[in-house]
């Protein structure tokens, strides 16, 4: 059974911050990452390796992130199950997570050759770096288990508000993958492969430690509890609620992957200059993401013990402390973008596109993190098809706004619709919030 949180009893501000400033840490070990695999593989010293890379690790990471609901559903059931003392359930739930991991790893590992080249199809490289990206992913791909397997693990740990122990591992994952990538490329001098080898060593590593993390869920029998793990109704509820969340992830990513194709449609410039805003839009993500969690876990724990009252006390006290940092954020985005722009690109016609666009990118926290913390409050709640059904009216309508803004507007336009998705997937998730709250009970 997993482990009580410190101060579980109260919730108070230094709960959510205990919850919410480790993810966020963790999150900013995520880009370092990313740095170093380019760094190191830019020391070779020719353009193809760097491609190549960056192709394949972007292929793989959306085949894993198919899988990405995982995480959040996981974390809103183990909450509830925790809050209604349900402890069993809470071991079966991990259980369950883990060995919809191996299948799921297992399958992509026994499809790898159709699924690359459907992303080699979709993301079409010169003879050599796809090449070299074919060799990248082959040998990563057997770490999809471990990858897959850490969604799970994650979540579990937020809703049992151990998000000390997502930091560490996190930590453990990405440091063991940089000493790697240093010794295997820069001192054997295995070159593509070498970051393969590390990222694959380093992802085994990660599920090993996670599930040492977890160790608690395997010292009874529960894990072991085949007719509580398989049980038809609870198997059906976990599939239910992961099917929503998957479609609502793939609206998303449609959403921003048609902002980032808009944007290539009007020109390098622009293309450009709103990828290095979009980094802006990522940090503040980052940052946000720890407040998201800290719902999760508190929302599910007062739904699983129908506490309306705690519930509500839970919503608020966590959006206050997202809203409090998007402000932040926003005002430091306002003050030092330029500068930052700056630093990101030495191209004089993308800073001067850029800084143009920053007010936008400087509004861009605040008008998103409504969305943000309801999504955590909804999934906490597990009100999925909420969440489903909110994103396809979002959806919909930015897509409407986006091809008919930017053509009137150019870049402000496509900004312009970017921050009404943003604030309609707030809107349409709080016209849902009464319902949500009347669920947990009187």
């Amino acid at each position: 059974m997993a482990e009580a949180a410190p101060g579980a009893g109260a919730l108070t501000s230094p709960r959510v911050l205990r919850i919410a400033a480790p993810i966020v840490l963790a999150n900013l070990t995520t880009p370092l990452l990313g740095a170093v695999d380019t760094g190191v593989v830019g020391q070779l010293g020719e353009a193809a390796p760097i491609g190549a890379v960056g192709l394949g690790a972007v292929i793989l990471t959306f085949f894993y992130w198919a899988f990405g609901f995982l995480r959040m559903g996981t974390a809103g059931l183990a909450a509830q199950a925790l809050g209604a003392g349900e402890g069993r359930e809470v071991v079966a739930l991990l259980v369950r997570g883990l060995l919809v991991a191996g299948a799921a790893g297992l399958g992509l590992i026994l499809l790898q050759a159709p699924l690359f080249a459907a992303g080699f199809a979709v993301s079409p490289a010169s003879e050599e770096v796809e090449g070299l990206a074919r060799s990248y992913m082959e040998i990563r791909i057997w770490g999809a288990p471990a990858a897959i397997a850490a969604y799970a693990i994650t979540g579990w740990l937020i809703a049992a508000e151990r998000t000390q122990a997502v930091l560490l591992l996190q930590f453990v994952v990405n440091g063991v993958n940089i000493l790697l990538d240093l010794w295997f490329v820069l001192g054997l001098g295995w070159g593509v492969e070498g970051v393969a080898v590390a990222t694959l060593i380093a992802e085994w590593s990660g599920a090993a430690l996670g599930l040492w993390l977890c160790r608690e869920a395997f010292r009874g029998s529960a894990w072991r509890d085949r007719a509580q793990v398989l049980d038809g109704a609870r198997l059906r509820r976990m599939a239910a609620v992961n099917g929503d969340i998957l479609i609502r992830s793939i609206l998303l990513e449609v959403g921003l992957a048609a902002f980032v194709f808009r944007s290539a449609a009007a020109g390098d410039v622009t293309l450009a200059a709103n990828q290095v805003l979009m980094q802006f839009i990522m940090l503040a993500a980052h940052a946000l993401d720890g407040f998201a969690f800290a719902a999760e876990a508190l929302v599910g724990r007062a739904m699983g013990a129908r506490d309306r009252a705690s519930l509500r006390r839970a919503a608020l006290l966590a959006s206050l402390w997202a809203m409090g940092t998007a402000g932040f954020i926003s005002v430091v985005f306002a003050l030092a973008g330029t500068g930052i722009i700056a630093l990101m690109t030495n191209a004089e016609p993308v800073r001067e596109a850029a800084g143009a666009l920053l007010p936008f990118a400087a509004v861009a926290p605040v008008i998103a993190a409504p969305a943000f913390m309801l999504d955590g409050i909804f999934i906490g709640a597990t009100r999925t098809r909420d969440m489903r059904n909110a994103m396809i009216v979002s959806t919909a309508l930015y897509l409407t706004l986006l091809f008919t803004l930017a053509p009137a507007f150019g870049a402000p336009g496509l900004w312009m619709a970017l921050l009404a998705f943003f604030g309609l997937r707030g809107v349409t998730l709080w016209r849902r919030y009464p319902a949500l709250e009347a669920a947990a009970g009187p």
